[in-house]
């Protein structure tokens, strides 16, 4: 119990920092901390960061942080794919799941590292905001392929979300993250209605995990608004790649035992 806690107020504080990312180190934490079996560590995951971004997405309601329209359809695009994704899942071995995850992580980490414009111009009017219209199939696109990601994986596809608002789109950080938190909630909803007859959830363990996560997402969301969110992602970035090699490691360690 008391390493699920630990891990829930890490979770918990990227959610409310960053718009999303916890859910891509709890599965593998889940998986190696906790010692859940994989369809378990999934649905866990995606009902703990599903309520974390509902949470976390409350402070951003009042500083109107968050582009409804973009999120719906974005969300919407990728509940449709989420029960695919949860298909292929339950044809692929628990050790390929697990290093298509690394490999996704590496690739997650190596964005936040890259110097690139803080926003997009292809989307972005004048005036600040977004033609949602213009972008509507850029929206639809990404909505697909993070859903299917999200069934597939169990994330919540923060760690993807806010790269495609912000290049591709062409939202401010600030509201590419309130954005996020919503399609977050969507599309872990979604993965989890996938997931959720595939194994029973551990009620204590889940509701230790959800607490700690939630406690950890308001205090962190009422603190990135004062902290620098790039040196936050580069931090993260780099936590993202010791993750990855360890889950690299024991499905190495895994396969060479077999």
């Amino acid at each position: 119990m008391a390493a699920a806690i630990g891990l829930g107020l890490v979770i918990g504080a990227l959610v409310g920092l960053l718009g999303g990312g916890g859910s891509i180190l709890a599965v593998p934490a889940l998986v190696y901390v906790v010692g859940q079996p994989l369809p378990q560590a999934v649905a866990t995951s995606l009902l703990v960061v599903g309520i974390t971004a509902v949470v976390a997405l409350l402070p951003r309601l009042r500083a109107r942080q968050i582009a409804w329209r973009i999120a719906l359809l974005f969300g919407a695009a990728g509940a449709a794919t989420a029960f695919a994704g949860a298909a292929v899942n339950r044809l692929l071995p628990g050790d390929v799941v697990l290093a298509i995850f690394a490999l996704l992580m590496i690739a997650a980490g190596l964005r936040m590292l890259q110097d690139r414009p803080a926003t997009g111009a292809a989307c972005a009017t004048g005036h600040g905001t977004v033609n949602w219209r213009r972008c509507l199939p850029r929206t639809i696109a990404g909505g697909l392929v993070v859903g299917f990601l999200t069934g597939m994986l169990g994330v919540g596809g923060g760690f993807l979300i806010i790269p495609v608002l912000v290049v591709a789109l062409g939202l401010p950080m600030t509201t590419a993250i309130g954005t996020s938190l919503v399609i977050v909630a969507v599309n872990s909803a979604a993965g989890f209605a996938a997931h959720a007859g595939d194994a029973p959830i551990d009620v204590p363990i889940t509701a230790g995990f959800t607490a700690a996560a939630v406690v950890a997402a308001l205090v962190a969301g009422r603190l990135g608004a004062h902290l620098d969110t790039g040196r936050l992602k580069r931090w993260f970035a780099w936590l993202v790649f010791a993750v990855a090699a360890l889950v690299l490691g024991q499905v190495g360690i895994s396969a060479a035992s077999a």
